[in-house]
């Protein structure tokens, strides 16, 4: 007869296999969803529809994949701040448009977007490591534009933007002004539990108490939590407290985790803000908060006294 304790150890080692054989199988199409359901993958809108200034980009990851961006502009000699965008999961970045048309209106700035690999109109299949290599490419292209000013680069990036965004300015803390993360998670270790809450026993983040068995299996980790300390730039947070999809407090874990080395760290919340509509719950008061960041963080350059000296003096 079999033993109750070794029905229990069998069904355990049931849920194991079977969470191994979920993440195995299924975990890029569970954390990347570059087609939302029943929509065409192609852009179903350009800027040209919303009477915006853009140029059409093409670029080349560092590992050859061709990848797919618009450069939005403010006006035509493209200064002022310019805001490099990673969207959040689901669609393409057509869907962020009406978004970003209201974010140059609001912000006077220009905006950079660009399509991960496998989303939109750029090639390949998405992975962290890929998506890494996209946005580097992406600050690459920035930094050697000579119509813009590449002293006020600012990333923004919306819940897994959010992560990309992180890692891209720890790796380049001389090329980015500035990071605004809106609803991004800690981990996808974390988010594992939330979005299959059996998971939650064997896989977890940095915080987990116990050993999670299952970590070593998940391939986009998107460590945000590890990431964040390490920023020394400026860093708005932006938390929309009716999120029902990233918990609002791993909002709060990532900031406590960067103020505690940075002081340069402003936490701020929308009460009636969505996963992905807290740009539109927030209103004025949500674009208001961005304007002041920039103002503070990426002010516009002026003459200085001693360059005033300089060119009263060669006269």
């Amino acid at each position: 007869m079999v033993s109750y304790m070794s029905v229990l150890l069998y069904g355990a080692g049931g849920i194991v296999v079977a969470g191994m054989a979920i993440l195995v199988a299924f975990q890029e199409k569970l954390v990347y969803v570059p087609v939302l359901p029943g929509v065409s993958k192609s852009y179903p809108i350009t800027p040209a529809r919303l009477h915006l200034l853009y140029d059409d980009v093409w670029l080349r990851s560092s590992d050859g994949v061709r990848l797919h961006a618009w450069f939005i502009k403010f006006r035509l000699d493209a200064r002022g701040p310019t805001i490099l965008f990673f969207q959040e999961n689901a669609g393409n970045i057509a869907h962020r448009l009406e978004m970003v048309r209201i974010m140059q209106q609001c912000l006077q700035c220009n905006v950079f977007m660009l399509s991960y690999r496998g989303y939109g109109a750029s090639d390949g299949y998405p992975s962290q490591r890929g998506i890494t290599m996209d946005a580097q490419a992406a600050l690459d292209h920035l930094v050697q534009r000579l119509d813009i000013d590449t002293s006020r680069i600012v990333v923004f990036g919306r819940s897994l933007g959010g992560a990309v965004g992180a890692v891209l300015i720890k790796n380049n803390p001389d090329k980015v002004a500035g990071l605004i993360l809106e609803n991004t998670f800690t981990s996808i270790l974390d988010m594992a539990g939330v979005l299959l809450p059996f998971l939650k026993w064997f896989i977890g983040g940095s915080g987990s108490k116990c050993p999670r068995p299952l970590n070593f299996l998940v391939r986009s980790p998107w460590r945000t939590i590890d990431v964040v300390g390490e920023i020394k730039q400026p860093i708005l947070f932006i938390s929309g407290l009716q999120d029902k999809m990233v918990p609002p407090s791993h909002m709060q874990m990532l900031y406590a985790k960067a103020a505690a080395r940075n002081n340069r760290c402003l936490f701020v919340e929308f009460p009636t803000g969505m996963h992905m509509n807290t740009w539109l719950a927030g209103g004025d008061h949500y674009w208001e908060t961005i304007q002041d960041f920039l103002e503070q963080n990426v002010p516009e350059k002026r003459f200085s006294e001693s360059s005033n000296r300089v060119t009263a003096s060669s006269l």
